[in-house]
């Protein structure tokens, strides 16, 4: 069942968005949902694995327990009460067949962007929705590739000066002004690239409720 099929108003559930990531609030607003924002505040780079999909699926659920450690589940459990969902992710891109999460330094998000220039990368990105009413949780992977052309040392110099590639796996910028234009091509929502897969989200949501 597709994003759209969600209800926008009123909506029948209460929904925490495990998530401070602007474009990731973005999105969820897109589709017409409500929610309130509480961050997992983890760190990530302790929870360690070689496989991609491994990797985002553990970080998407660490990022659920430590929001629920902070929470009185039963308050979320009373009779009559709307549904309360959390939804947490994490995506990771992967070029040449190694994991980029956030880079940490100017020469390391020089080094991922040149890379990407002429090439293509992947992301891999896990969405998981726990229902706090029920104590169902249900996850999945969306995957996509993003292909570009070549991406001029000028551009690439002026993303790192203004800091956002610091703030996003790879420093992987799909719709930004200064990237958009040598997008070549993505195959694969472009939502699931910046964030949060709509469809899936969407999907997962509504076999939450269904618990």
């Amino acid at each position: 069942m597709a994003a759209a099929s969600i209800p926008a108003s009123p909506q029948p559930f209460k929904l925490i968005l495990g998530s401070s990531s602007v474009a990731r609030k973005h999105i969820l607003t897109e589709m017409g949902l409500e929610f309130e924002v509480m961050t997992a505040d983890i760190d990530e780079k302790s929870i360690r694995r070689e496989n991609p999909d491994e990797l985002v699926t553990v970080l998407a659920e660490a990022k659920a327990d430590a929001i629920m450690s902070r929470l009185n589940i039963a308050d979320y459990q009373k009779e009559g009460d709307r549904p309360t969902l959390l939804i947490t992710s994490d995506i990771v891109v992967v070029h040449e067949g190694i994991i980029r999460e956030k880079p940490t330094t100017k020469e390391e998000a020089r080094q991922f962007l040149k890379g990407y220039s002429g090439s293509h990368v992947s992301t891999v990105g896990s969405v998981v929705v726990t229902n706090l009413t029920t104590g169902k949780r249900l996850g999945s992977l969306d995957k996509a590739e993003v292909y570009f052309h070549d991406i001029p040392d000028e551009v690439i110099e002026n993303l790192i000066d203004e800091g956002v590639v610091f703030r996003v796996a790879g420093g992987l910028l799909l719709e930004h002004p200064l990237t958009l234009p040598f997008v070549e091509a993505v195959v694969g929502s472009s939502d699931s690239v910046m964030g949060i897969s709509k469809d899936l989200a969407g999907k997962l949501i509504q076999q939450a409720l269904s618990a």
